[in-house]
């Protein structure tokens, strides 16, 4: 296995991610201020159903485009990667098309009797609109995954990021005249222009790189039909088992505005917190994961073409490499969670509730971002069913916990519930990839120095941004910013000097 492939992919794809992910998080600040905690939280109630119809037309289907590419190329087949790509698209649009009649024809149904919110409906009914343009731009991200060519889908996702986020803008102040007047249904539509500019662009991209979708093989290329059984035949497990766990996942999420409501809150109350857990608390979380999704996203079919080779040390390498890397960020994240963690909410949201509950789910840093490496590593090996029964397992555990614990402690309850089933999954990833891979942990370079740094590192910005904030109480936002900047860079030098990082792994093939 190729390691320079690995980080050269990971590196790209996570400045772009970062971008991205910098764009997003003042995004959701300007949502936040300009919204409310309730509307956000209707907002965000429309998301589940995205994700479950995405998982339906795309999300099994790009795993499976970029696994059949990048393991004929480890088995020097060129295989006929158009084909491939061809039939994906047909099959995505299909399914895509489909969800988009049902979701705009039934979309009061959705709102009233499924999300339990009746203002969600309009939101639902434009939202069906994006369906087919992001089944196609998932199936060509696939494709340039596979090829290694990771540029296409991180510009795609920064092009979309862009383009949602100046739509919003200009018709928020079109439509508002001196003010911005944004909705719900303005940032829904944000949303589906910045997912069909996505789509363009990356159809402009497959364009012109449709030389590398010709093959050099003399042989005539296999019918349409035979790559699509072969997608169907990867997709469709992988599409159940996804599908069942946004199932559960969004039953989860109709469910806690309903069960703090039972533990005392009003109805608006308990949608303002669901606003804030989703809308503010859940942009820091992911923001670190940035680096182990974009390598997560890589590892698949790196995993995939040295499976194919039987490479068994090559795998080994990379799972102890990726793990450890994915350690480090959560743990420095965890840390810097819970020390700046109520500052942040209230600098940046002016929300002191989403400072206190950024604290309360730092402990999930640690957790989180390994769980991302280790699912993607065994979906590499070709173990869809592990990640699928491990994350049901978590899953229908947390729904249970939080079922008991949130209407008797409400959000102690539900920080109690994500901790308990995340590490469960966790756990179940980690021994299972132990067993397959042969992987011996780093426990001094992975754990033991990392959090060293972290603790060394965190309190002493912590201090110095409270003293710049008093002297200059009108930078404090800048001072903040600064302080996070500088402690990153001082936590990989220390890193560097206790020798947890080493030059060599990351560059030699």
């Amino acid at each position: 296995m190729n390691k320079n492939h690995l980080i050269k992919g990971t590196l790209i794809l996570t400045a772009a991610g970062l971008v991205t992910r910098l764009l997003g998080f003042f995004y959701r600040i300007y949502l936040s201020n300009a919204l409310g905690a309730g509307q956000l939280g209707i907002y965000q109630l429309i998301f589940p159903v995205y994700g479950i119809c995405f998982t339906i037309y795309a999300s099994g289907l790009q795993t499976a485009i970029s696994q059949m590419t990048a393991g004929e190329a480890a088995s020097n087949k060129t295989g006929r990667p158009g084909q491939i790509l061809k039939a994906g698209i047909g099959l995505s649009l299909g399914a895509s098309l489909l969800l988009s009649f049902l979701v705009r024809h039934f979309h009061t149904f959705i709102a009233d009797q499924l999300l339990l919110e009746p203002e969600c409906a309009d939101s639902l009914k434009l939202l069906s609109c994006v369906f087919p343009f992001c089944g196609v731009t998932a199936c060509i991200n696939g494709y340039f995954y596979g090829r290694k060519h990771a540029a296409v889908p991180a510009l795609s996702q920064l092009f979309e990021q862009i383009v949602r986020i100046g739509s919003v803008f200009m018709l928020a102040l079109f439509l508002g005249g001196d003010s911005l007047a944004v909705t719900c249904e303005l940032a829904v539509t944000g949303l589906v222009i910045g997912e069909i500019a996505s789509c363009g662009f990356n159809l402009f991209s497959l364009l012109l790189s449709r030389r590398s979708l010709k093959s050099p093989d003399a042989a005539p290329p296999a019918p349409l039909g035979h790559y699509r059984r072969r997608l169907l035949g990867f997709s469709v497990p992988l599409t159940v088992n996804r599908l069942l766990i946004n199932v559960l996942h969004s039953l989860e999420s109709v469910m806690i505005p309903g069960l703090l409501r039972r533990y005392g809150f009003n109805a608006a109350d308990a949608l303002a917190v669901y606003g804030i857990l989703n809308g503010m608390v859940l942009p820091f979380l992911v923001f670190p994961g940035t680096i182990t999704n974009s390598l997560a996203v890589v590892l698949l079919p790196e995993i995939s073409e040295a499976q194919a080779a039987d490479r068994r040390q090559a795998i080994r390498g990379t799972v102890s490499l990726s793990l450890k890397y994915s350690l480090m960020i959560g743990i420095f994240s965890a840390c810097l969670f819970l020390v700046f963690g109520t500052t942040l909410g209230n600098v940046i949201f002016g929300n002191e509730t989403a400072g206190r509950y950024l604290k309360a789910a730092a402990w999930l840093c640690p957790l989180i971002y390994p769980a991302t490496t280790l699912g993607s590593i065994i979906n590499g090996l070709g173990k869809v069913h592990i990640t699928f029964i491990n994350s049901v397992i978590g899953q229908i555990l947390r729904i249970i916990i939080l079922f008991l614990l949130i209407p008797r402690f409400g959000i102690s309850g539900y920080f109690t519930g994500m901790l308990i089933s995340q590490v469960i999954m966790t756990l179940l990833d980690y021994c299972y990839v132990q067993k397959s891979t042969g992987m011996l942990p780093d426990l001094p370079n992975s754990l033991l120095k990392p959090a060293a740094a972290a603790l060394l590192t965190c309190p002493l910005f912590f201090r110095i941004y409270e003293w710049l904030s008093r002297i200059r109480p009108s930078l404090q936002t800048a001072a903040l910013f600064g302080c996070c900047l500088a402690l990153c860079a001082l936590y990989l030098l220390l890193l560097v000097a206790m020798k947890a990082i080493h030059k060599e792994e990351l560059i030699r093939s």
